[in-house]
């Protein structure tokens, strides 16, 4: 084959489409049973088929009590581990950010996504500005960088490479931290303080400078979650056949969270670091809020 004249030779535009991350890089389905015993729950149809009980019904006017609280799980605590558990099952990687990354890629019959995620930018908690499934991805990719690459059959022409930059790109195992955002409400109706999760955001730890900043990623709206949290199944170490779903694990609070900011006597809307440097003040800070909480509900009752 003859070579190509160089003035024929036209410059070019390459997208580097490589997936930077290291979730869902190996899921796989298992082709043969993959449990010793034989019967018809090896389909697993019970939990894809599984969805979450529904909210008792709160009105605003029964509402005696009402707060905003944020808080945040850390992966590395004992009870926290399966939020980080490292496996493979049919349902492809069992981190919980995984399975975050899975539910924005569920859709519709109409084909239209199930889940939106949302800008956490400048703080924003609020839902208000949607984001794409793409921006989400590039998220875990970097920042968007561009390099001319001198063309290999003409010298003076240079093709356009887009690349990603990943010295910015969170490493899969430094999303460990995810935060909520949450309601208590002390119901007149019932007399009992509820707690319902509005939001869930992963936070990851960025090296910036040689320094380890945290970076919330994107907001996730808890209500169109649950009936997709309903269908995963949360490691078990005492037991992989008694195992709970993770809308469950939620609802039931089978976790350990500490408070990073409230709307409890908070006139500037900050987050406890912002107020508090010494970690462990923040610490008792937040407990104190969680007192607060606590004692407003045992005040209700009469013995």
């Amino acid at each position: 084959m003859a070579a190509p004249s160089l003035s024929n030779v036209k410059p070019t535009k390459n997208i580097d489409t490589t997936v930077v991350g290291g979730f869902n890089a190996n899921n796989k389905r298992s082709l043969r049973n993959g449990y010793a015993f034989f019967s018809e729950t090896n389909s697993r149809k019970g939990v894809k088929e599984r969805l979450p009980l529904p909210y008792e019904n709160l009105r605003e006017e029964d509402a005696l009590f009402s707060e905003f609280v944020w808080e945040e799980i850390d992966g590395r605590e004992k009870i926290n581990r399966p939020f980080i558990y490292q496996a493979y099952d049919d349902n492809g990687d069992q981190r919980f950010f995984a399975i975050l990354l899975r539910a924005l890629q569920e859709k519709n019959d109409d084909g239209t996504p199930k889940i939106t995620p949302f800008s956490a930018e400048n703080g924003d908690d609020r839902f208000t500005q949607p984001i794409t499934e793409e921006e989400v991805s590039a998220m875990l990719k970097g920042s968007l960088d561009t390099q001319l690459v001198q063309n290999a059959n003409n010298p003076n022409v240079y093709d356009t490479t887009v690349i990603y930059n990943t010295k910015l790109a969170p490493n899969p195992d430094s999303i460990y931290t995810f935060r909520l955002k949450e309601q208590y409400i002390f119901d007149a109706k019932t007399s009992r303080m509820y707690c319902r999760i509005i939001g869930i955001a992963p936070v990851a730890s960025v090296v910036y400078n040689n320094k380890v900043a945290k970076k919330t990623l994107f907001w996730l709206y808890y209500p169109e979650l649950r009936s997709i949290l309903a269908k995963y199944e949360v490691y078990n170490p005492k037991n992989i056949s008694n195992r709970i779903t993770w809308e469950e694990l939620f609802e039931s609070r089978y976790f350990n969270g500490y408070v990073v900011k409230s709307s409890i006597d908070n006139y500037n809307d900050k987050m406890l670091n912002a107020i508090y440097k010494d970690p462990k003040r923040r610490l008792q800070e937040g407990e104190k809020i969680r007192q607060k909480i606590f004692d407003y509900e045992q005040d209700r009752w009469v013995y």
